[in-house]
């Protein structure tokens, strides 16, 4: 009996001590940030894991726990916001901004901002994408124009010296190179985030104060016009999946078309893929007397609900402050939004990214409003169709326009 006591309070001792001990163990001495962002290439995962081990170097308080949400971004992250299980920090395309930054989901950093953190050093177009109601709502982490590509090898052979300067001029080249060393002049991206500075150049928008679509005004069916004749009467220009390929980067390299469209993802691409490849870029053609591109971001922003907004703070500041950025873009996978790391890093001399750069002081964003899916959704619906010849442009734009407000119209 006095065996089994002592054994009784031996136990009880025992589990006393552990009780008491881990309740004594010290908490954890950082912050766990929550970050998300979509899945990139290879390449682009590997520089943001580097990039993050800068940050955790001179952030020991501060741990990043970086998640990929490969499948359906848009929709898990609207799913999480409203179930409060969003990430700290996380991407948000240019495109996708307007409707969360009017939804008091995301929070306001101009509190957070500093003069050291030197605002003023992003590129203004980019920044703006992110703006609204006077509140910055996130940080641009890095951007893209689209250039001419052109085949050098494929331009001497047709006794052409330099690049189309206008419109007219790449739709003659595109002629003369169709048929040659490619089978058509030019490569072709019909869709709507490819459009949009076609359609301002004779004075055309996609939206109207109001938020409804407005594509079909006569203004904007001229620039959309010469995508129809080039493709239809010229029979110079191609789609992708006219040459059997899967982007526009693709069919260039491939050498069925002879100039294309694109952004600063094909040059890596293409010196990779594409080796023996002789080329080089040039500022996208004017039209109608003006200069005009695209241009695609993706911010670094912040939830509201976040409980740990300083520490998210830290990371947001550093991803986009200077030495960040410089990492992230030092290697040329894309270009940065601050025009001294760009300056630091002589892209506006570089001979392929200069054209790039310099079309960003006269880009359009990739930005159409609250309702970004039922726009670019019909748009690109009917115009492949009227490229196709299925209808006429005017009345597939119409079709698209008005399916696009009734659409508007059921979500207000």
């Amino acid at each position: 009996m006095r065996k089994n006591l002592w054994r009784f309070l031996g136990l009880a001792i025992a589990i006393a001590i552990t009780i008491i001990s881990c309740h004594s163990l010290p908490k954890p001495n950082y912050v766990t940030v929550k970050l998300s962002g979509w899945g990139g290439s290879p390449v682009e995962q590997k520089l943001l894991t580097q990039v993050l081990q800068g940050f955790a170097a001179e952030h020991p308080k501060i741990k990043v726990k970086y998640e990929v949400i490969s499948d359906q971004y848009m929709d898990v992250m609207k799913t999480r916001l409203v179930g409060e299980a969003a990430p700290d920090v996380f991407y948000l395309d240019a495109l996708e901004a307007p409707f969360l930054m009017s939804q008091n989901v995301l929070e306001p950093l101009n509190n957070y901002i500093t003069p050291k953190f030197d605002l003023a050093d992003f590129e203004p177009t980019l920044l703006n994408s992110f703006k609204y109601q006077n509140s910055i709502y996130g940080l641009p982490k890095d951007y893209s124009t689209l250039a001419l590509f052109y085949n050098k090898k494929a331009f001497a052979a047709a006794g052409l010296n330099t690049p189309p300067t206008t419109w007219e001029e790449l739709r003659t080249y595109s002629k003369q190179l169709t048929g040659k060393l490619n089978r058509y002049g030019f490569g072709e991206m019909p869709e709507l985030a490819r459009q949009i500075y076609k359609i301002k150049a004779f004075g055309g928008q996609v939206i109207d104060a109001n938020g409804y679509a407005a594509f079909a005004s006569q203004q904007a069916l001229q620039g959309l016009q010469l995508v129809i004749d080039q493709y239809r009467q010229d029979r110079s220009s191609a789609q992708k999946s006219d040459v059997g390929t899967n982007s526009g980067s693709e069919m260039f390299g491939q050498g069925k078309v002879a100039m294309v469209i694109e952004g600063n993802w094909s040059i890596p691409y293409l010196q990779e893929t594409f080796p023996k490849l002789e080329f080089a870029t040039a500022e996208v053609p004017t039209i109608n007397n003006k200069k005009g591109t695209m241009v695609y971001t993706v911010a670094y922003v912040m939830n509201r609900q976040s409980k740990h907004k300083a520490e998210a703070w830290e990371l947001i500041s550093y991803l986009t402050g200077k030495a960040g950025m410089q990492k992230w873009t030092g290697t040329g996978f894309a270009l940065p939004t601050r025009q001294s790391v760009a300056e630091k890093l002589g892209y506006e001399q570089d001979v392929l990214r200069s054209p790039l750069v310099a079309g960003v002081n006269y880009a359009t964003p990739l930005q159409v409003g609250k309702h970004p899916a039922a726009i670019v959704n019909n748009f690109d619906n009917q115009f492949i169709s009227a490229l196709l010849g299925q209808q006429p442009l005017k009345q597939a734009m119409l079709q698209a326009q008005n399916e696009v407000n009734q659409q508007i119209r059921a979500m207000e």
